[in-house]
């Protein structure tokens, strides 16, 4: 049996996942209890993206960053005062550096809204050290692929390697009805695309989902939601498991995968 943790994916939706009952908040609660416990926590969310390279951060207590508008008092006051990871952020760094990626390095980023907010409902007692890994802005599914390649070797070190974005994020189509809206074909299909590709290991199709899924302009205006399922994917290798599946808002597909 393989002793490493699972790389994951997961759909991160809402910043009202903080606040509302929903079957994904209702899973990831469960998840985390689940999980055996890791060591420390890379995270890569698709609020963070860099120009040209990636970076991480070195923060030793990140700020809980509420990068969001429009949303209830409540979860502006929500706080996730877990450790930041400096050495394990300097570990990555150097194996990013060793696969030729160069790499810059934040003394003070902290955890965005994609990485606390699924963090607080899996582990919800802060106490295990977490750090940052950005996205690279522009660069594409294969190169974030790589990325995830480049820092595998993390998993079996006891680090719990998460990407963390949306299976689906087309914001413009939001439905009032919220969790009880129906997904419409062109997220179902897209969705049940993505779950057989994933679950078959058909790395080169992933890569070039942009071209083969379908609807995957319309499920995706911008691609920076599903970028972090590359780095997932990179790190873990092999075939996926989805573990869950919902949507929220008629058109955010919540999935969640592990990479064994």
């Amino acid at each position: 049996m393989n002793s490493s943790l699972p790389t994951l994916f997961i759909s991160h939706g809402s910043p009202m996942l903080a606040l509302q009952d929903s079957p994904a908040r209702r899973f990831l609660e469960r998840l985390g209890r689940e999980l055996p416990r890791p060591d420390a926590i890379l995270i890569v969310s698709a609020h963070w993206e860099t120009p040209d390279v990636p970076a991480l951060s070195l923060a030793e207590h990140p700020e809980t960053i509420h990068d969001f508008r429009g949303f209830p008092p409540e979860l502006f006051a929500m706080q996730y005062p877990a450790p930041g990871a400096p050495q394990l952020a300097a570990r990555a760094a150097a194996m990013l550096k060793q696969a030729s990626f160069a790499v810059r390095q934040s003394a003070t980023r902290g955890l965005d809204h994609g990485a606390w907010v699924p963090l607080r409902l899996m582990f919800p007692e802060a106490d295990i050290p977490v750090t940052q890994l950005s996205l690279v802005h522009g660069a594409t599914p294969a190169e974030h692929f790589r990325l995830g390649q480049a820092i595998a070797a993390l998993r079996a070190e006891n680090v719990l390697v998460i990407g963390s974005g949306s299976m689906t994020h087309n914001l413009y189509e939001l439905r009032r009805e919220g969790g009880n809206a129906p997904a419409p074909a062109w997220v179902t299909e897209f969705t049940a695309w993505m779950d057989a590709r994933l679950a078959a290991g058909e790395h080169e199709a992933l890569l070039d989902y942009r071209r083969r899924a379908p609807h995957a302009a319309d499920n995706h205006p911008s691609e920076e939601h599903l970028l972090p399922l590359f780095v997932a994917l990179g790190a873990g290798g092999g075939a996926a498991r989805r573990l869950h599946a919902s949507v929220e808002y008629g058109v955010l597909a919540m999935d969640v995968y592990a990479f064994p």
